[in-house]
């Protein structure tokens, strides 16, 4: 029997802050991601959402709510502290989140800056008022100021001047030095070094880095590599689909942060290409896995914008009935965010919230799924539905999905 299960992930599209936030993002309480961008953008036509049943989740006025939606719903609670990216697409996948420190760049710039000296780098320190490291005179190390607190150091690169491969290679070593939740290597073409440079910029909270959108890396030829801190694929859906002879494929921002060896990737931020790929993909992938992000929706977060967060959630909406003519009755999708970034709470990085969840079937019954207390339970229920080995962290919910 062929069976696919098919993920889709919104990125940071949350539906209310989470009751501990008070201890992890004070600033966050009251932070609802996708009722507040509907309350700015009522105008939003998410039709495929209202029949999937977004409205049992989400509550707000100017939608309609179906009593016997397509799909069976609920929502998701984040295990990994505060709420980001990369630690939430991993806790999607399986994993359960580890213990890692949160330091600012500045607390650790002589240790990386010694240890990349040792590995026969030129580093400098161009501007002590702004503590980052220049590495060959093309590198820069430094905090990222896109997310949380001391939780993420950037490798950024002007991808003319050198191949990604060196870079990665930088990014490995301060990987190796530092204890952070993440680092990344990313870079970009047609960016100069001295541009680079220049969008280095403090936060009013104090951590410095490249402003990544300022700086064009994301606009021609961005490569990334997200390496993260305690994190191993061995028992992520992914792997353990593909060590099961299944077909993978990884779309968007999904094949920037979950490694799968031999999984088909397909790299892209555009929200069309992304859905196009999903679409494309289900005549390839027989039996397996195909799961995707849509970034875009995450950029209109931080940049505060939620016209244009509406504007993308209507175009998934827009794809989303493609993607269901496609479905088999052997095919499960589940669609989730991995955190929220709500655009009007008043400040532009992410927001500690509980997810959505849809999951749906040709054949199956609409039933409450209820609050789950981890990511990693569309992790579990997709191996579950395959007959795989069972995740690291996470529950099944196939059973309440197979009740009659």
């Amino acid at each position: 029997m062929s069976r696919r299960v098919i993920i889709l992930i919104l990125d940071s599209l949350g539906v209310g802050y989470m009751e501990d936030a008070k201890d992890y993002h004070p600033q966050d309480i009251g932070a609802n991601t996708f009722y507040h961008i509907i309350d700015k953008v009522p105008t939003i036509k998410i039709p495929t959402f209202e029949k999937l049943g977004i409205n049992k989740i989400i509550n707000h006025p100017t939608l309609q709510t179906i009593d016997n939606p397509s799909a069976s719903y609920g929502c998701l609670n984040l295990m990994h502290n505060g709420a980001d990216s990369f630690e939430g697409h991993n806790e999607i996948m399986g994993t359960k989140p580890k213990k890692t420190y949160m330091a600012p760049f500045s607390d650790n710039i002589d240790e990386v800056k010694d240890s990349l000296e040792n590995r026969g780098y030129n580093v400098k320190i161009p501007n002590e008022d702004l503590p980052y490291l220049l590495v060959n005179d093309l590198v820069i190390v430094a905090d990222n100021i896109e997310t949380d607190y001391g939780q993420i150091y950037n490798v950024s690169a002007p991808l003319d001047y050198i191949p990604f491969d060196e870079v990665l290679k930088i990014g490995q070593a301060v990987r190796e030095t530092v204890k952070v939740n993440r680092v990344i290597a990313l870079g970009g073409e047609n960016v100069t070094p001295e541009h680079l440079q220049e969008s280095v910029e403090r936060r009013e909270d104090g951590l410095v880095g490249v402003n990544s959108p300022k700086s064009n890396v994301y606009k021609r030829g961005y490569q990334v590599r997200h390496l993260g801190f305690g994190i191993t694929p061995d028992y992520q859906l992914p792997t353990l689909a593909k060590k099961a002879g299944l077909e993978v494929s990884l779309i968007g921002k999904m094949q920037d942060v979950i490694f799968c060896e031999g999984a088909r990737k397909f790299p892209g931020v555009d929200t069309e290409q992304v859905m196009k790929d999903i679409i494309s993909e289900m005549d390839h992938v027989e039996h397996g896995v195909i799961a995707a992000t849509v970034q875009e929706t995450d950029l209109a977060g931080h940049a505060q914008n939620p016209e244009r967060y509406a504007n993308r959630i209507e175009l998934v909406d827009q794809y989303i009935p493609a993607l269901l003519e496609k479905m088999t009755d052997e095919d499960l999708l589940i669609m989730s965010a991995d955190h929220g970034n709500d655009p009007t709470i008043g400040h532009n990085q992410h927001t500690r919230e509980k997810t959505y969840l849809l999951a749906y079937q040709n054949t199956a019954r609409s039933v409450a799924i209820g609050e789950r207390d981890t990511l990693s339970d569309i992790a579990a229920t997709g191996a579950d539905y395959l007959g795989l080995d069972r995740t690291e962290n996470g529950t099944s919910f196939l059973p309440l999905l197979e009740k009659k």
